[in-house]
Parts: structure tokens; sequence; C-alpha cells
């Protein structure tokens, strides 16, 4: 009978914290898409520069991560996070497909966003359950079930049945499509990178998170120049503006908060749980 009791209890603790992690994702993930739109194609800041918001993001993600690791070596009673040393090369050579991958995800979700209206944006990310579909097959040879795939079917005929609609009014852009499309992409194949990554960093969901965003600050340096972004930011007229840098490190800190709770929700469901929750 205690037994049963404690199990029970075990479960219903168990679906709690599932329901408030992946509430707190969809929370998270809704606001930060409004703020980086608003970034980048609001009549008041129209930045321009998707990719530099996007490595401004990890650079606020990682200077919180850093001042986190600060503290809790000051105050240790007071803050707690995980040792480890960013680096460290084996630690480099193991987080960086993560970081190549999430590099990828973040930039075409915003180069997307500012191409498109935010309805239309989660239409191109409804993909990310097929992807992570096929790629659990491909990578992982799990076969997934008839149903399942009857499922799949159904969010490519909407898929492409928003893409018809879409195209008939004048705010439709291939470009932004196809940048949602290879965002979905990589965030199936970033989820199932991120439940592999968490094993390397003893399942410490602030250490990866710090680790990735560090390298991926890296990443993104060259993909600005190639993408012809710098003369975008010199050229801008808000750019010593203190709201202009005010709601960038209000993206920043989002920033941080959609790529923490991520991993989090990974490491609690799965990449494919995450990936229907992304898209619901």
């Amino acid at each position: 009978m205690y037994k049963n009791l404690e199990e029970h209890n075990r479960l219903v603790n168990k679906y709690l914290k599932i329901f408030f992690v992946v509430s707190l994702y969809w929370c998270t993930s809704i606001l930060t898409v409004f703020v980086n739109k608003h970034l980048l194609s609001s009549d008041t800041v129209n930045l321009g520069a998707p990719l530099f918001m996007s490595w401004f993001q990890c650079v606020v993600s990682t200077v919180i991560c850093f001042l986190a690791s600060r503290l809790s070596r000051k105050y240790p009673s007071v803050f707690t996070f995980p040792e480890g040393n960013p680096l460290d090369i084996d630690t480099f050579r193991k987080i960086l497909p993560l970081s190549v991958l999430y590099t990828l995800m973040i930039g075409a979700n915003n180069l997307s966003l500012s191409y498109v209206t935010v309805a239309f944006y989660y239409i191109g990310r409804s993909l990310t359950t097929v992807f992570s579909v096929v790629l659990t097959y491909v990578i992982l040879r799990q076969r997934t079930s008839f149903k399942c795939l009857l499922c799949c079917a159904a969010i490519v005929v909407g898929f492409w049945l928003g893409v018809d609609q879409e195209s008939l009014t004048e705010v439709f852009s291939w470009r932004g499509t196809i940048f949602g499309v290879l965002s979905s992409l990589a965030l199936a194949m970033f989820s199932i990178q991120t439940k592999k990554s968490l094993g390397y960093v003893n399942q410490e969901v602030w250490l990866l998170s710090y680790y990735n965003n560090l390298y991926s600050t890296l990443l993104f340096l060259p993909l600005i120049i190639i993408n012809g972004e710098l003369e975008t930011i010199i050229t801008y007229p808000h750019l010593w503006a203190s709201w202009f840098w005010a709601a960038m490190t209000l993206s920043g800190i989002c920033g941080f908060a959609i790529g923490f709770v991520t991993a989090l929700e990974i490491k609690v469901t799965s990449a494919l749980t995450h990936n229907i929750s992304g898209t619901a």
C-alpha cells in the first residue's frame, strides 16, 4: 500500500514538473519571438541585422553564466554553479557540434523572422516534428508508429496549405520560408544533440548553456561579416541610443531564457517531445 502511494506521488511530482517546464517554455518562446520581431521589423527599431542580434543574445547569455559562475565561487552558500572550464580542448571538441547547430538554428530563426510575419513564422517551424521523426530513424535507427507517420503527413499538408495561402499575400517571402524550414531542421538536430551533450556535462543545464553560448558567440562573428551586416550596424541611426541597447539587452535575456529552458525541457522529457511542444 505504502509503495503504491509512494509510486503515485513520484509520478504526480514528475508530471507536474514536466507541465511547469513545458508551460515555461511556451511562455518564454512566445515572448522571445515577439521581442525579436519588434527589434527586426518595427518602425521604431527596424535593426535589419538578424545575425548581429543573434550574436548579441549569445553574448548576454555568456555574461549571465560567467557572472553566475563567479558569484558561485565568491558566495557558495548563496549561489550554486557547476564547476567547468570552457577553455578545455576536450570540452570544446564535444560541445562544438551542438554550438554549430545552435548557431544555425537561432540564426535561421531570426533571418526568417526578418522576412515573414509571426503567424507564418510558426507555420514554417511546424516541420520540426517531421524532421525529428526522420532524424530519429536515420541517426538513432528508431522506428516510428504508423499513426505518427500519418500525423507527420498531416503536418506536411498543413505546411504546404499555409505556404499556398500566404503566397497570395503581399508579405509572402520565399527567403523567409526557406530560412524557416532550415530553422526547423536545425532545431530537430539540435534537440537530439542536446540530449547527447547533457551527458558530457553531467546533466548540468547551466554548464551546457555556458559552453554553448560562448562557442556560438565565436561562430557568429564570421557569419555577420559574410551576411554584410557590418555596414548595417555602423550606419544604424539609433546605434548609440540607450533605449536601443536596453531593448537589445532584453532580447539577450530572452535569448538566454529560451536556450536554458530548451535544454531543461529536453532533459526532463525528450528531443521529440520538445519539438512537438515547440510547434504546438
